[in-house]
């Protein structure tokens, strides 16, 4: 069975838009913090092989660059990597190899789970990390909280998401001030109650 690691870049109040869309004001905050080291900390929380959960939004901000790229061990395995995407549109994809998930895209995320094959990355989607993460399918989610605050954009998890705990598995710095935090499900929220 094929486990599944939501990973999520997220400023200090939990925003984790990057791009320009819907007139975002700050596209691209996190590249000051960007060093050698630190990509090498995210390159190894991916692992040697591995497959992506992508939401359309994600995948067609990504087939934009990383086919493109420079070759280079991430991405390298980003060009690789299945991605099984969330899509309404499965005949415009072209950044491959790739696997259009329908419309029920939950019962398509544990079909994949179920099968053999390397472990799976979420990035880049709240509104996915949101639902996978309420269907218990995430395993680990792993947090690289930025020392900036944003104030608007999208959020690692919208509102109304059931209250969840989680134990920490493991945190390390960058030199520029990223906290990594890794974290795995426990169960429902304990309470003092």
């Amino acid at each position: 069975m094929r486990k599944l690691k939501i990973i999520a870049h997220v400023s200090l109040d939990g925003v984790m838009q990057s791009s320009s869309e819907d007139d975002f004001p700050y596209a691209d905050w996190a590249a000051p913090y960007r060093t050698p080291e630190g990509r090498d900390k995210i390159l190894a929380e991916h692992g040697e092989r591995f497959d992506l959960v992508l939401g359309r939004r994600t995948y067609d901000l990504w087939s934009g660059f990383w086919p493109k790229a420079p070759s280079s061990p991430f991405a390298d395995r980003l060009n690789a990597a299945t991605k099984y995407v969330v899509t309404h549109r499965p005949e415009s994809l072209a950044w491959g190899p790739f696997e259009a998930l329908g419309p029920d895209f939950v019962a398509g995320v544990r079909g994949i789970k179920a099968q053999d094959g390397p472990n799976l990355i979420l990035s880049g989607s709240s509104t996915l990390a949101s639902a996978l993460i309420e269907q218990g399918l995430a395993e680990e989610m792993l947090l690289l909280v930025y020392p900036v605050m944003l104030g608007t954009g999208k959020r690692f998890v919208g509102n109304g998401i059931a209250a969840r705990s989680f134990e920490l598995a493991g945190t390390r710095t960058t030199p520029t001030g990223i906290v990594v935090n890794s974290y795995r499900f426990v169960g429902p929220l304990k309470t003092n109650t």
